[in-house]
């Protein structure tokens, strides 16, 4: 049940009702949605819910404490998450805090729904809905329609349904004719708004079909280009992540395929899809050319094929374009809403596009500062372009995190999500990237409600299904992580390729191989290389380990591959480096604010291997402290096995099973 629903209205004289009208808009109860003349306003759950109780209690002052404790009971979070609803929601409404008309912000208290509602908002809305009225009532003339109908018996028209007398055969006959010509109205009306509803639906399968968008190719070679063709591709894959009858594979898997040739079956076995496209662009000052065709990797059969000749400042064209010969050439059978998200975005400023696009290109090569600084001048540049602020935000997290970033980058992330979601609310991205965010500092319990709801809009989204297991695997809910994660990869097998992206909750339920399993067979990012290190110094494979992680180190020294490194020092008897290591480590954390519980509960495991008690509970209590409260783990945990006897182990421990049983109450 919805939390809103819950929350008793307290207005004088407004009793709760299906639905309420005010301005163009009616805020539909039974159906959970919003309208605005007739059209569905998208909203989130919780957003819609925010917006229900302010309507409920017209005209009264919520306060903040009472929307919270209403719209997240006994959970925790923080006042910015009822401003970004309240800010959603006048987003929707078409408003801005500075001129409000529906939503008054009373400072430092809370807020008031001002707008006044109509009173005969049902009559109104049960039009819609379709519960009383004819169904000529969707021809252009409601009225005369529902005239008409009336007059098929006028005997019917006036008396009660209960004392109505049986209509005689030519009444009926006469009613069966006026209810048939109102369904050809309706049947005309849907074929015209929606011309592929009639269209034969092909036969349902177990899983979504499968396709891979590969880098386009720079006929021309020009350097100040090549960031075209990865960033194009990367715009089409974005868009389609809401089809849900569709599964594409991220761009971190088809990076891989800058600038080379490709054999389709290769490719098409190596990304596991059944489905290609490829293409290339060749730019010539302002006039750019590309060209695309969209491939059946069994058959080699070119399903569809185009070129699209444009000016270089209108590049935004090519991700509508693409996505929309795509979806017509495999006749995927839409939802309104994935309609609604497929049509074309709004204008974004040129160059901010390009910056943009620049952005995109860099953080996929893990140049996050590079990246930053594009996709900040593209915000400033324009500031109305969600996607950008999204992207954006997770430079910032990525930079926080393994360079070093800290608090003020994390702050900046969380600052950046929340105008991505207040520019577009049911972006699928955004939520995810801030759900990360919320997990690597401290604040699971916040992550997971927006995972959930976001796999709402799209249950076959992959990245999300990944996300929602990692946070998962921070609470300690190991079986439902692995669920969760093997969920993801049977939508996207490679979603493991993905940097940062490693199935732990395998190593933390003490199964080993098949954590080594999981891991994907490259070994080209530092990242993987230092969980097969881990996974082999849990086996005691410590010759392995060690070239393993100190080959992760080499190729990229972060935050995870230095505490590799002081792993390796313990087995090659080097303790007094390591200890060194993970004390700079320790060091540059508290110096600059950087999150990841993980990370720390792994600083504690080291300590422990090398042999400083003090120091190993220390940070293991600020891993529990700060949001990895993995309780089975670390009640099982053999590399903190030295831990067990001294004194300070199990207040930390029973401090995990408590945060790890709240949890496991409210969300299972």
């Amino acid at each position: 049940m919805s939390t809103a629903n819950q929350f008793r209205p307290t207005a004088k004289g407004l009793e709760a009702r299906p639905c309420y009208a005010f301005g163009p808009f009616v805020l539909d109860t039974i159906q959970h949605g919003l309208l605005k003349q007739g059209t569905p306003v998208p909203l989130t759950p919780k957003t819609y819910d925010t917006l229900l109780l302010l309507v409920q209690n017209c005209g009264r002052m919520l306060s903040k404490e009472e929307l919270m404790q209403a719209l997240w009971p006994d959970s925790f979070v923080e006042e910015s998450n009822l401003t970004q609803q309240v800010s959603m929601i006048r987003k929707a409404l078409g408003e801005s805090a500075s001129e409000p008309r529906y939503i008054v912000t009373v400072p430092g208290c809370g807020y008031r729904f001002a707008a006044e509602l109509k009173p005969d908002a049902e009559d109104e809305h049960r039009d819609r809905r379709g519960n009383s009225k004819p169904l000529l009532q969707f021809a252009n003339d409601a009225k005369a329609s529902a005239a008409a109908l009336a007059r098929v018996d006028p005997n019917e028209a006036t008396v009660a349904a209960a004392e109505r007398p049986a209509p005689s055969p030519i009444s009926r006959a006469r009613l069966a004719v006026a209810v048939t010509v109102a369904l050809l109205v309706v049947a005309a009306m849907v074929l015209a708004k929606f011309p592929s509803a009639l269209r034969p639906k092909p036969p349902l399968t177990g899983s979504p079909r499968s396709l891979a968008i590969l880098p386009l190719q720079n006929i021309r070679q020009d350097a100040a280009s090549d960031f075209l063709g990865f960033s194009l591709a990367d715009a089409v894959i974005t868009k389609l992540d809401y089809v849900s009858s569709l599964t594409v594979r991220p761009s971190t898997a088809v990076e891989k395929y800058r600038g080379k040739l490709i054999d389709i079956a290769s490719v098409g076995s190596d990304l596991k899809v059944d489905t290609l496209l490829t293409g290339s662009f060749l730019r010539d000052g302002d006039n750019l050319r590309i060209t695309y065709q969209l491939i059946e990797v069994k058959t080699e059969k070119i399903l569809g094929r185009g070129t699209i000749d444009l000016k270089y400042d209108n590049l935004l064209r090519v991700q509508d374009q693409v996505a929309e010969q795509i979806i017509s050439k495999l006749q995927l059978n839409l939802s309104p809403s994935e309609a609604q998200h497929l049509k074309p975005v709004t204008p974004v400023s040129p160059l901010a596009y390009e910056y943009y696009l620049r952005g995109v290109d860099l953080h996929s090569q893990h140049k996050f500062p590079l990246a930053i600084k594009m996709l900040e001048k593209s915000t400033e540049m324009d500031p109305s372009y969600a996607l950008a602020w999204a992207y954006l935000g997770a430079s910032y997290t990525s930079d926080a995190t393994f360079e070093f970033g800290g608090r003020e980058q994390y702050r900046r992330a969380q600052v950046a999500y929340e105008k991505a979601l207040a520019l577009e609310p049911s972006q699928m991205d955004a939520p995810m990237f801030l759900a990360n965010l919320f997990v690597d500092t401290g604040k699971v319990e916040q992550a997971v409600p927006l995972l959930r709801n976001t796999l709402k809009a799209n249950d076959n989204y992959a990245p999300v299904h990944w996300e929602l297991g990692y946070a998962y695997r921070f609470a300690g809910m190991l079986q439902e992580s692995a669920a969760e994660c093997e969920r993801a990869l049977q939508l996207d097998p490679l979603v493991k390729n993905s940097n940062g992206s490693v199935l732990n909750t395998y190593l933390y339920l003490g199964e080993y191989d098949k954590f080594l399993a999981s891991l994907p067979d490259a070994n080209d990012s530092s990242f993987h290389l230092f969980y097969r290190g881990f996974g082999e110094f849990y086996k005691r494979d410590f010759e392995h380990a060690s070239q393993d992680f100190d080959r992760a180190n080499d190729l990229y020294p972060t935050l995870y591959t230095q505490i590799g490194k002081a792993l390796s020092d313990s087995i090659t008897r080097h303790p007094s480096e390591g200890l060194e290591i993970l004390r700079g480590l320790e060091k540059k954390i508290a110096e600059r604010g950087v999150g990841d519980p993980e990370a720390e509960y792994k600083i504690a495991q080291a300590y422990a291997v090398l042999g400083d008690k003090a120091a190993a509970l220390a940070a293991l209590r600020r891993g529990v402290e700060s949001g990895f409260f993995c309780y089975p783990y670390l009640a099982s945990d053999p590399l903190l096995n030295t831990l067990r006897g001294e004194s300070g182990f199990s207040p930390i421990l029973e401090l995990a099973r408590q945060r790890h049983d709240a949890f496991q109450r409210n969300f299972f």
